[in-house]
């Protein structure tokens, strides 16, 4: 949440656990620009956790057009996607699902990258450039690091779809049988302890305070930061643009994403801190800033 180096550094050790994921460059505001350089937008949970088992077809099943139109608005400083409208940083995104790939879009200019990748976007490359774009398409001039919402992602194509495309949805896989792979019951979720958490917090005290009405310092005053807006608030605290563009609450996954890798989560922030990689420390980080109202 704090973006000065030392702020970033220590806010790892105060905020934790997370996980979401979904999206459309859309989202970034930065959809299918690979030429153009944006701040990212997004929020979601991560595909390394146990929502990344869930296929992308699964949840184009039930995604949710409205939605994703929500999300668009996020896109609407680069793009259109209105018939006929008109190219801005981005291209107008009208008709795009089943469109090739960096060709056409009323010859908006496509980097080199992006056009030797030839195809079609269909839900899976979409979803596959969503996630990452530089990893879709190595050298492409975009700055979007990409949206790890899955779920975010669904209802973002799933609108872009009724967009002048209508392609019919991917079937989405078939469930496993009930009881056939123990091995895949999910792992039960890890119960915090509030007072090792405050111990933890200890480590934070040089930049933060996590009382009421504390004031910011190096990094910004915590109390009640459970449940509040990402990178907004805490008295008028500097937040890097790169969290500002996160957007959504601070909740168990953002915060436990955050935790986990803040460069991850919001790519381009100024957090040295590498992340903690004990998940009961992070729960019980969680635990203590729920109790610091």
């Amino acid at each position: 949440m704090a973006e000065s180096d030392r702020f970033n550094t220590i806010a790892g050790w105060t905020l934790a656990a997370g996980i979401v994921a979904l999206g459309l460059s859309a989202v970034s505001s930065g959809y299918f620009q690979a030429d153009k350089h944006h701040a990212p937008k997004e929020e979601g949970k991560a595909e390394g956790g146990a929502a990344a088992a869930v296929p992308i077809e699964t949840l184009l099943a039930s995604a949710d057009p409205a939605k994703g139109e929500a999300a668009f608005k996020k896109c609407t400083a680069c793009h259109t996607a209105n018939q006929g409208g008109a190219n801005g940083i981005g291209p107008n995104l009208y008709g795009v699902l089943g469109d090739n790939i960096a060709e056409g879009r009323g010859g908006f200019a496509f980097s080199d990258a992006l056009k030797g990748k030839g195809g079609k976007w269909d839900f899976a490359k979409l979803n596959e450039w969503l996630t990452s774009p530089k990893t879709f398409a190595p050298g492409t001039k975009m700055s979007f690091a990409g949206l790890p919402d899955a779920a975010e992602r669904a209802n973002l194509m799933a609108w872009l779809n009724t967009q002048g495309s209508n392609l019919p949805l991917p079937a989405a896989p078939a469930a496993p049988a009930a009881g056939a792979a123990g091995a895949a019951a999910a792992p039960a979720a890890v119960v915090g302890d509030a007072a090792a958490g405050e111990k933890s917090f200890a480590k934070c005290k040089a930049c933060h305070t996590a009382n009421p009405g504390g004031a910011n310092g190096i990094g910004p005053n915590l109390a009640g930061v459970y449940g509040d807006s990402v990178a907004q608030g805490r008295g008028g605290f500097a937040f890097s643009d790169a969290l500002k563009a996160k957007g959504g609450k601070w909740d168990d996954a953002s915060l436990d994403a955050w935790l986990t890798n803040p460069k991850a989560y919001a790519a381009g922030t100024k957090m040295t801190f590498a992340g903690i990689a004990d998940a009961q420390e992070r729960a019980n980080v969680i635990a203590y800033l729920k109790t610091a109202k």
